[in-house]
């Protein structure tokens, strides 16, 4: 064999052993770039999460510009437990949320959003609620010494304001009756009406009651900026129970997998005291603690 050809010889090996090299170099630097669980590497899946801008303090869009509120700070403290998932916070309208959600646009939406039939036919609700929304009796104050609770109301023959058989509220005054079957409350349907109309009818002594919930009293009448704060010492309100509220959302299989991590994660943040904290901070007290069911 000639000098040439054994120089060749050598310099091909040499160039082998050098590719051979780099592809081991790659393959090391991928494997530290790229986290894996067994032999595929994770990727997150992300979600888009809507909520609403202005309903303090549930969800709003705080001084900074920032998705904020205690149903989000759940939601991102839900994130930080799921690590397959990220979660991308979109502030919107009510109507855009809910529109948004049944063609896909959305994941998830907050909203302070009762459990019904209607929804549970369009959207996949989880097992675990994620606040509360306290109901209860809006009232003359100068009959604070007949109704101290919701019983007593019933027990002395009180006249409720209707109630639009659409409204979720019309379902907790019908179950109340179901199980006070002796003195229910005398319940009429009607069409939609503004709060300002249920307040000034209460004083005008039309109806002895309103079914209300606390957030919008403390907000309407107790606030100091409050549009109907003039009748803050004209009006009482006594609460009634808590009624649970849950993310809304979108039906597909993922989001089936998804809502099983949330159940998992919320039963965690409930059991380290994240939810009763979070609900101190934003509330004022633990809203939790009105759920009687």
């Amino acid at each position: 064999m000639t000098k040439f050809y054994q120089n060749k010889k050598i310099l091909i090996g040499a160039a082998v052993v050098v590719a051979v090299g780099a592809i081991v170099a790659v393959r090391t630097i991928q494997s530290k770039k790229l986290p894996t669980t067994g032999a595929k590497a994770k990727v997150e899946k992300v979600l888009q999460v809507a909520h609403t801008q202005s309903y303090k303090p549930y969800d709003f869009v705080n001084d900074k510009g920032e998705s904020d509120g205690f149903e989000v700070q759940v939601l991102k403290a839900v994130d930080e437990k799921l690590p397959d998932y990220k979660f991308n916070y979109n502030p919107t309208s009510d109507e855009d949320l809910l529109i948004g959600l049944e063609s896909g646009k959305y994941d998830i939406g907050t909203k302070g959003a009762w459990k019904t039939p209607e929804r549970e036919q369009k959207f996949i609700i989880p097992e675990e609620k994620i606040a509360a929304s306290v109901i209860g009796l809006t009232y003359r104050t100068a009959d604070k010494a007949k109704y101290s609770n919701l019983e007593d109301f019933a027990k002395q023959n009180g006249k409720l304001i209707p109630i639009s058989p659409q409204n979720a509220q019309y379902k907790v005054i019908e179950d109340f009756n179901a199980i006070n079957p002796k003195t229910p409350i005398k319940l009429d349907a009607a069409d939609q009406f503004t709060i300002s109309d249920a307040y000034a009818w209460l004083l005008e002594g039309r109806y002895d009651g309103f079914f209300d919930i606390k957030l919008s009293f403390d907000n309407s009448v107790l606030a100091a900026d409050g549009p109907y704060h003039d009748y803050a010492s004209k009006l009482s309100y006594v609460p009634y129970k808590g009624i649970p509220t849950y993310p809304i959302i979108h039906k597909n299989a993922t989001n089936e997998s998804f809502a099983k991590a949330y159940d998992k994660a919320i039963k965690e943040l409930e059991a380290d005291g994240t939810l009763t904290k979070l609900s101190k901070k934003y509330f004022g007290e633990d809203v939790f603690s009105y759920i009687k069911d």
